[in-house]
């Protein structure tokens, strides 16, 4: 397992479907509840509330709302594929799960069969879960596979960053190397703190103790964290990285994370379906659940608080110059209740990847689109994203692929 800094550069690549040069959203109603319109050019917001330019294709929202494509800031891209683990929060620390999870790949012949699907079947089916909830970029916390950075993920993926699984499976020396090999502009991330027993409390000291508690450092899940340690870490200009109802199902609880976020020191993350929720919508509204936070609020984990954390600096909001990575919803949904089936358009680095046939659709020949289900309801997707998932070993659950008469070309 590698626990080194990634050096690749960027933050993931991108499908390939053609995508007008420079298109104008009209009659977008933003976060604020105020109506505008967005240009976009190539890859980039190019302007906000402005005219469109003879050459642009132009879609009408008309009133849908539009966000900052989401972020997802936690996910094992390739364990989403794996049937659920049924836990009822039975857990003092995160090794015993860990055990767990190893003893049934030997003693369970459904779940081995679903590890023995080819690794980057797996990161597709991972990358089609965050797309279909909105999300454009990714935090993956496992080695940065190949396929992550080449042009067939459907999601974008952060390269940048230095990571450690965590002290109980790495080690004080491996952590504290992978730590001073990261560069200090960009994000370290560990699991840390989870748990509820003194070995997962005794935790953040020690990593305190080894100099890993700086700026750059994201801890993930921090469910044993107390009220001092918190203060530390928000005092260094930390984060945590939360993944409530991965936590709920494991531990029967969750971090404390009122103080946290109320510093901007939280992202949310999906941890995987093999312990967690089903995507980063439903996690919203998990999460909207346990602290009665208001839709800006839970907005900001998942755009500017997520994009702050792991230094991303352009995306996360809607402004010139920044990443075209968008979503749209319906009129007046708001982003804690909305399901992926709700979804009208996602867009990565400007290239429309899902949704509605109405207006994803319109950003490509029809030729380019698949027409598939979603949860029942009918809707397009990337047309060379369904002919992988067509052919792969492993199935997106709830997704039905429709036009598949380009399975043999």
């Amino acid at each position: 397992m590698g626990r080194s800094a990634h050096r690749a550069g960027g933050s993931g690549a991108q499908v390939t479907a053609p995508t007008a040069a420079a298109f104008t959203l009209l009659n977008a109603r933003f976060g604020d509840g105020n109506m505008g319109s967005l240009r976009v050019v190539g890859t980039r917001i190019a302007a906000l509330n402005v005219n469109p330019q003879p050459e642009d294709l132009i879609v009408d929202l008309a009133g849908d709302r539009l966000l900052p494509g989401l972020i997802n800031a936690h996910d094992h891209l390739q364990l989403n594929s794996l049937p659920a683990h049924e836990t009822l929060g039975r857990y003092r620390h995160a090794r015993d799960w860990i055990s767990e999870i190893d003893s049934r790949r030997r003693s369970d012949p459904q779940f081995a069969a679903g590890v023995a699907v080819p690794r980057n079947d797996r990161l597709l089916v991972g990358g089609i879960k965050n797309l279909l909830s909105g999300v454009t970029t990714v935090a993956h916390h496992d080695p940065l596979y190949p396929y992550l950075v080449g042009s067939e993920c459907p999601v974008g993926v952060v390269r940048n960053f230095g990571w450690s699984h965590s002290l109980y499976i790495d080690g004080e020396e491996k952590v504290l190397a992978s730590y001073r090999s990261t560069p200090a502009e960009w994000p370290w991330i560990i699991h840390a703190a989870e748990g509820l027993d003194e070995e997962a409390r005794a935790e953040f000291d020690r990593l305190e103790a080894h100099g890993c508690i700086q700026q750059n450092t994201l801890l993930v899940h921090g469910i044993a964290l107390d009220q001092r340690q918190r203060r530390r870490l928000a005092d260094a200009s930390a984060g945590l990285v939360w993944c409530p109802s991965s936590n709920q199902n494991l531990f029967g609880k969750t971090a404390d994370v009122a103080d946290l976020i109320a510093a901007g020191r939280v992202a949310l993350g999906t941890d995987s379906r093999l312990s967690g929720a089903r995507d980063l919508l439903e996690e919203l509204r998990i999460a909207g659940q346990i602290t009665g936070l208001g839709e800006a609020a839970l907005e900001s984990l998942v755009t500017r608080d997520g994009a702050d954390l792991l230094r991303l600096n352009d995306r996360g909001a809607l402004r010139p110059g920044l990443r075209a990575d968008l979503l749209v919803l319906p009129a007046r949904t708001r982003l804690a209740a909305a399901a992926r089936a709700d979804v009208r358009l996602v867009m990565v680095g400007g290239t429309a990847g899902y949704g509605d046939s109405d207006c994803a659709g319109r950003f490509a020949p029809s030729t380019e689109w698949a027409h598939v289900l979603v949860d029942g309801r009918p809707k397009v997707l990337h047309g060379q994203t369904a002919k992988r998932l067509a052919h792969a070993r492993a199935a997106e659950r709830g997704l039905e692929i429709s036009n598949v008469t380009w399975r043999a070309a």
